[in-house]
This record gives C-alpha cells, structure tokens and sequence, in this order.
C-alpha cells in the first residue's frame, strides 16, 4: 500500500508552473522572490483546475487516489478545505458525472459537497514555504514540475466514489452462494 508524498516545498519547476496561471506570471515570480511565504490567488481553467472539498473527505480522497489508484496532482489545504488540483476542464464535467452517479441522492447525503473552479474562478494558493503546522494553509503534495500530472473528472469521480464508501469493495464476480456444493475440479483424470 502507497501514500501520498512527503513533498511540501514547492520547487522551482513548481513555482513556474503555478506562475504560469497567473494574468502576470512575471509579477507573480518577483512577489514570490520578495516573500515566498505569501499566499497567491490564481485564476483556474487553463493551466489547472480545483476541486476542492473539506478537509477529512478531500484527504480520504487524496488517499484513496494514492493507495489505490494513479496518484494525484498538487494538493494543498486552505482553510478547512482540501484543494485537489485537476486538469483543465474537470470543473465542468465532475459536476454531471457526480450528478449521474446519483450524488445527491438519499444513499450519498453523508457526503459533503465538492466545489469545482474551473474558467473564471480563482483559487488561493499557500505560500511556496509554508510550515503551517497548524493545518490552515499548506501543501499536502507540492507542485515540483512545470508539467505536473493533474487527474481529469472521471479519476476524481472514481476517488470520490472510493472516498464515500470506505467499506464497499466493487467487484466484476457475484457473490458467492453459500448453501451451494463446491466440487474440486482441477484433480480431474
């Protein structure tokens, strides 16, 4: 079993990558250079977008993506909220796979709400050197590439789905019949 790494610190191939989402990515890098423990807003929908849901769901999320699945892109907690960062496009497609898979529905409502940032929203992003202890403002997996893998919609949703049924295992072979006769067939003449 895997887990997430231990990578907190942004890099400088990083911090490029989060510069280039910026209006201004130069001005970005220079405000970096003079402090880099200052918080950024950055704009979602065209290098990244963000899914973002509170803290426990998003980390049992982070985790099932990890141990069992294709691990993640960037994530960072901001305010009581895991932000999961996602390839262009996913804010507006989780929402109706979420919605297909019957999301909303009686069976889910233990499970909290997700918010997709896509085209024309903006996310806060925490400082290049955090060491927030304390849980308000960190990364989880920092960016540590200029082309970092970012998870599309159906991974989140498959992470999601994971996430909100800990206990539910999905397999492709029925049950079992327990009262059923079971005849070893593999020491045939």
């Amino acid at each position: 079993m895997s887990s997430a790494p231990n990578v907190t610190r942004v890099s400088a191939d990083g911090v490029a990558w989060l510069a280039s989402a910026a209006p201004y990515p130069r001005s970005t890098l220079a405000l970096w250079e003079e402090n880099p423990d200052a918080p950024v807003v950055l704009p979602c929908g065209t290098v990244f977008d963000v899914v973002s849901a509170p803290t426990v769901f998003g980390r049992r999320m982070l985790d099932r993506l990890w141990d069992e699945g294709a691990g993640s892109g960037p994530v960072a907690v901001f305010r009581g909220r895991t932000l999961l960062f996602a390839a262009p496009g996913t804010a507006q497609r989780l929402p109706s796979l979420l919605d297909w898979e019957e999301w909303g529905s009686q069976r889910a409502r233990a499970v909290p709400p997700l918010l997709c940032h896509g085209t024309g929203d903006a996310v806060t992003v925490p400082p290049l050197n955090c060491d927030d202890a304390g849980g308000g403002a960190r990364w989880l997996v920092a960016p540590d590439t200029r082309h970092p893998w970012l998870p599309g919609p159906e991974v989140l949703l498959w992470a999601a789905v994971r996430a909100a049924r800990p206990a539910v295992r999905i397999s492709i072979f029925p049950p079992a019949d327990q009262d059923a006769k079971v005849y070893d067939v593999s020491r045939r003449r």
